[in-house]
């Protein structure tokens, strides 16, 4: 399986991206560039934590005009699947390709520190391999990761099982408690704690391969 991770200016979490996916579960992963037009032959994107045009203005504002994101877009309606992690959920929301809005965290501090996750559900290509019953822990880092909608938008997504992960114990004041949800073709997924932080036991943490370890069991089984 191939993985191209997105880099904007101001990405920072691209090489922690690239480690997990090259090294962590061995497959193969190559850097595209912001202004590129098109993905390669890749088979899964991820767009990278970070600071994209230094969130100048909203977080992602700015980042979904870049011109990879058309290829992004086409990717994604093609059915292939996309990970945005912390600033590239922020991406993911203001591209429209998910819903809801990520605001400023609960007592408007940054937050960095690992909290406890449970997948909300097990029907997605992000976390096919998780368990419902099983506490999952990642980090987080973050000053706008409270995530927000309208109760329709809440209703719905619970209605339509998309919710992909919730907070054990809430840290920014996100709605029901929701870490990561999902496109309604549920090919794309946005999250705010970081996967590609807790890839190995060294980091503390290798809870977060459930994510990647779900991506490649789908490939196989195509």
């Amino acid at each position: 399986m191939k993985f191209g991770v997105i880099v904007f200016p101001g990405s920072n979490c691209d090489h922690d991206a690239f480690y997990a996916t090259s090294h962590a579960i061995s497959q193969q992963a190559e850097y595209i560039w912001h202004d590129s037009a098109t993905l390669g032959d890749v088979d899964a994107v991820i767009l990278p934590g970070g600071f994209a045009y230094g969130d100048y203005l909203r977080c992602g504002a700015i980042a979904k005009f870049s011109r990879v994101m058309k290829a992004v877009r086409n990717f994604a309606a093609e059915g292939g699947p996309v990970l945005g992690v912390c600033n590239g959920f922020q991406i993911l929301v203001e591209a429209g390709m998910l819903p809801g809005a990520l605001i400023r965290n609960r007592g408007l501090k940054f937050i960095c520190r690992e909290v406890g996750l449970r997948a909300g559900t097990t029907d997605s290509p992000f976390t096919c391999a998780a368990h419902k019953d099983r506490v999952y822990r990642m980090p987080i880092a973050h000053g706008e990761g409270c995530y927000f909608a309208e109760d329709r938008t809440l209703d719905e997504l619970e209605a339509e099982d998309r919710i992909a992960f919730r907070y054990v114990d809430n840290p920014n004041g996100s709605l029901r408690d929701i870490a990561g949800v999902l496109s309604r073709e549920r090919n794309v997924m946005g999250m705010m704690p970081h996967p590609e932080r807790a890839a190995e036991v060294l980091m503390g943490s290798s809870d977060g391969l459930v994510v990647f370890q779900s991506l490649l069991s789908v490939a196989v089984r195509a």
